[in-house]
């Protein structure tokens, strides 16, 4: 019983390493996931390729708050409400939100050297 084979055009030739993993993967994996993981990075390269791929939500957070003096932090927590409606327009998620004021919080009681 013959092996389906499958002959595909890339874009660059691959390494003797990169040419091993992609045979040990399709002998391995069943071609199902073998699509859906293709899907996904797909769908990953070209949000990233189009400058629309969001980071993770603790580097979003991290530049929120990443030098924000104590007044800012006072200041930011007064207008708590102003705040909010600007972080929803950046589509952010009230986990995302409630963490930001949390460390805002933390900065806020800290006293400025």
């Amino acid at each position: 019983m013959s092996k389906p084979t499958v002959e595909l055009p890339i874009s660059k030739n691959p390494t003797d390493v990169e040419l091993k993993k992609l045979k040990e993967y399709f002998k391995e994996m069943p071609v199902q996931e073998i699509l859906s993981g293709l899907k996904f990075a797909k769908n990953r390269w070209s949000a990233k390729d189009a400058g629309t791929l969001k980071v993770g939500r603790k580097s979003i957070i991290q530049k929120e708050v990443h030098s924000v003096t104590t007044e800012q932090a006072q200041w930011r927590l007064k207008n708590w409400k102003m705040m909010i409606a600007n972080y929803r327009r950046r589509g952010y998620s009230y986990p995302t939100i409630s963490r930001i004021k949390k460390i805002l919080v933390l900065k806020s009681k800290k006293r400025t050297k």
